[in-house]
């Protein structure tokens, strides 16, 4: 059998799929590799692939529980909010896509309009403290960050998608509307499911400006605000010639927090990658 010939834009689209590959893990690997970097090769040789494993920046982070908190303030925050989030976006987008008489029209224009006004900062703030009283909880940052009306339209596409057959028979069969949707639609849209949800997931692990909004407990800071102050902080005495000798590792310091940062929401692609493109397809198609 007679091999296959490469065409002209298999072999050009190889070569840019491997440039766009490199192009993002070379970054990424200096990165790391400069997080086990000490400050002082750093400062004189600049970032290089091989690290010399100098620790030193990864025990300042870890000393002391202020960063264990941080961790498991982002983790409720983010498993929590996706959850609700899924919940909340799949019932509005499963109603919208059935054209209920009466409900899905304004259900749409409900979920439009936000994509075009905002209510502004100061009523979200007003709504969120003085009426919800949810000063220093989580739910301040989740529940303003609950629906997306982007991702509501795009699972509605994905819902219009499945084929009506299988509905009216489930209707025959005496299935009710709720029934239809826990036991034929959402197993059925397990790659849109996955796709919104980690949309969301990574939303709310890295939102740190609700947080710096409605959260002054520095003990129930999320993951995302306590880097940017320690960032902060080190940068700020990194300029007092005072506290010169102390010798922070500033760069190393600030390479190990984004390690520390990404790491536990980089890990979240490569469940939902066999989901990824078919529901980015399904939902990108117009119903």
């Amino acid at each position: 059998m007679s091999s296959r010939k490469l065409e002209p834009f298999t072999v050009v689209s190889v070569i840019g799929v491997s440039l766009a590959v490199l192009a993002c893990a070379i970054p990424f690997w200096m990165i790391i590799s400069g997080s086990f970097t000490s400050e002082t090769k750093l400062a004189t040789t600049g970032y290089s692939f091989l690290p010399d494993f100098d620790f030193t920046a990864y025990k300042m982070i870890f000393t002391g529980p202020a960063v264990l908190n941080a961790y498991m303030a982002s983790l409720f925050i983010t498993f929590v909010g996706t959850a609700l989030s899924l919940a909340v976006t799949s019932g509005l987008s499963w109603v919208i896509a059935r054209r209920v008489p009466g409900i899905s029209r304004p259900l749409t224009i409900y979920s439009y309009l936000p994509m075009l006004f905002s209510g502004g900062l100061v009523p979200l703030y007003l709504l969120v403290t003085q009426y919800l009283h949810l000063q220093n909880s989580y739910f301040a940052v989740i529940l303003p960050l609950l629906v997306m009306p982007f991702l509501v339209f795009v699972q509605v596409s994905a819902f219009r998608q499945l084929p009506e057959s299988i509905f009216e028979s489930a209707k025959i069969d005496g299935a009710g509307e709720l029934r239809i949707f826990f036991t034929i639609a959402l197993p059925l849209s397990k790659p849109i499911l996955a796709v919104v949800g980690l949309f969301y997931a990574v939303h709310y692990w890295n939102d740190w400006f609700m947080a710096l909004l409605f959260i002054d407990d520095v003990h129930k800071f999320p993951l995302p605000l306590v880097l940017q102050n320690l960032i902060s902080n080190i940068s700020f005495t990194a300029m007092l010639p005072q506290l010169a000798e102390a010798a922070t590792p500033v760069y190393q310091l600030r390479l190990a927090l984004t390690t520390v940062a990404i790491g536990p929401i980089l890990l979240a692609y490569p469940f939902a990658q066999r989901y990824f493109v078919k529901g980015i397809t399904l939902g990108a198609t117009k119903g």
